[in-house]
């Protein structure tokens, strides 16, 4: 399924991986790859109706722009193959191959060219505007252990806006509903609303009743057991606070 926004086409295709095109063709994607979301090899949990990937070999490599949140979200074999010859790789300056415990290369080895970010970057690239945002769980928020600790401390990752085909669209990664995201004009949001190491749905409505976008489509849920929720329930709770909201489901 393909939603349409203000001339953009948006693609879900699983876990955080989005696709973003505008209309001259430019395309962005978001976070590709991992748990076989683009090689064919992922089923969704429970057998639900959700978005399902294409064989591997019908990728047309058209990414002009690829972005990195963070270590859970960088899958280089995801990254060849969704991205063009051309494109820019915009990571996260804390995206280490080195820490990483599965079977990835090096952003610098692969054959593209790299911008490294930190959380307040501006970065233009193929007639795309990307900036970067802090994104993280809080120490004392509702996804901490009792002794503090987090899955995704201050510095682990980021977010990013991007301005593309003259629409503004929100990515958050893996974070909270930070308070700072309110302050944000954007037009399309992706909200994350896996919850247990994220926002969950009652957050990411809250958030986007705050934000006032013009349309809010949820993603990065029910790809893994840890991210189950009830998106039905989540695009009903939005809609009912007079926010527009899609489902790319079927």
């Amino acid at each position: 399924m393909t939603i349409r926004h203000d001339g953009l086409l948006v693609d879900w295709l699983g876990y955080a991986t989005t696709r973003i095109e505008a209309p001259d063709g430019t395309v962005v994607y978001l976070d590709p790859g991992r748990y076989g979301v683009l090689s064919g090899e992922w089923e969704p949990p429970g057998g639900q109706d959700l978005p399902h990937p294409k064989p591997q070999d019908e990728y047309p490599k058209d990414g002009d722009v690829v972005c990195i949140t963070h270590d859970h979200h960088y899958d280089s074999d995801a990254v060849t193959r969704v991205a063009d010859s051309d494109a820019k790789l915009v990571v996260y300056e804390a995206v280490d191959a080195s820490n990483i415990d599965r079977d990835v290369e090096p952003v610098e080895e692969l054959p593209y060219e790299v911008v490294r970010v930190d959380d307040e970057a501006h970065v233009s690239a193929a007639g795309v505007d990307v900036w970067s945002v802090p994104a993280y769980n809080e120490s004392d928020g509702p996804h901490a252990k009792p002794d503090g600790s987090v899955p995704h401390p201050e510095g682990f990752g980021c977010g990013f806006k991007l301005a593309i085909g003259g629409t503004s669209v929100f990515w958050p990664g893996d974070s909270d509903a930070l308070d700072g995201f309110a302050e944000l004009d954007v037009s399309l949001f992706l909200a994350n609303i896996g919850g247990t190491v994220v926002s969950d749905r009652h957050e990411a409505a809250d958030l986007a009743e705050a934000m006032d976008p013009d349309l809010v489509l949820p993603v990065h849920y029910n790809t893994i057991d840890i991210l189950t929720t009830d998106s039905g329930e989540f695009a009903k709770d939005v809609a009912r606070r007079g926010v527009p909201v899609v489902l790319d489901e079927r």
